[in-house]
């Protein structure tokens, strides 16, 4: 496969589109701590995938369906007295995903193949997975030039946002739903595995660098699009698995920054340390 292949074209553009997105959207993922979430996404949609698949649907049109309702009952139960998000995520988890096996398990015969949905393959995509990360990617970027001020502080400080007249469950649900199509946008690049590595790594590697939300945003993203695209050029290089090689990139970057700002932050101390450290006659 060479770089004058129309394939490998269309890989390098979902492979931008996926990194930006789920650079921006990673961002809010990591200031809501949201990781958990973003991982049970991906799993509890699989039923909608299998009815999809039973009724020869697009598969992510279906896991996009499914998921939003999966958000819908995420907020409605953590919003029971006694109950907390991370539950009502772990019940998302475990109960969308074998919901799913029971699905498939009924039905006999089952054959169609959803190793695409699992481990994903960008080197595989069609035009019609390119304009629904497109248009998912556009409606991002409109709800965050609407309400993007608005959910930073529902992240942030969500009783002082209550206290200013928000509708903090309106935005929560908001947040949660960019967060549920970003998922499906990925998915078919990376995989329902895999997906949460870019919502994840490039983010988590920003915020490393830098506390400064206005950084935060364009280095999770150029950060998301160079490991994707790098991805790519490993995979058509040595024949190996796009996705996984997108993920374990992302891996590799976070784990350089984390091992420089833990550089930084040792050099910093012995710094501070120092001078109060050398004898009086000394420092004078």
């Amino acid at each position: 496969m060479t770089w004058l292949d129309s394939t490998v074209h269309r890989a390098l553009v979902e492979a931008a589109m996926v990194g930006a997105l789920g650079g921006v959207v990673g961002v809010f993922v990591i200031v809501r701590r949201l990781p958990f979430f973003a991982m049970a996404l991906t799993h509890a949609t699989f039923p909608g995938i299998v009815v999809a698949a039973l009724l020869g649907l697009n598969l992510y049109l279906g896991g996009g369906l499914f998921g939003v309702l999966v958000v819908l009952a995420v907020v409605a139960f953590s919003r029971v007295r006694g109950q907390d998000f991370t539950s009502a995520t772990g019940i998302a988890l475990s109960g969308g995903f074998a919901l799913g096996v029971v699905l498939v398990s009924s039905q006999d015969g089952f054959s169609k193949d959803l190793t695409a949905y699992t481990v994903g393959d960008v080197l595989a995509v069609s035009t019609g997975d390119l304009a629904i990360t497109a248009g998912v990617a556009l409606a991002v970027v409109l709800v965050l030039a609407l309400v993007g001020k608005e959910l930073l502080l529902a992240a942030f400080d969500p009783t002082g946002a209550s206290a200013l007249g928000l509708p903090t469950a309106l935005l929560d649900f908001a947040l949660l739903v960019l967060i549920e199509v970003t998922v499906v946008a990925v998915v078919p690049a990376l995989g329902a595995i895999l997906a949460v590595a870019l919502l994840v790594g490039p983010a988590a590697t920003a915020r490393l660098l830098s506390d400064r939300l206005a950084v935060l945003f364009p280095v999770a993203a150029a950060i998301g699009v160079l490991c994707a695209l790098a991805g790519v050029w490993v995979s058509s290089q040595w024949n190996i698995a796009a996705g996984a090689s997108i993920a374990l990139l992302v891996g590799l970057v976070f784990g350089l920054a984390f091992l420089g700002s833990a550089v930084r932050g040792r050099a910093g101390r012995a710094r501070a340390a120092g001078p109060a450290a050398l004898p009086e006659e000394a420092r004078a």
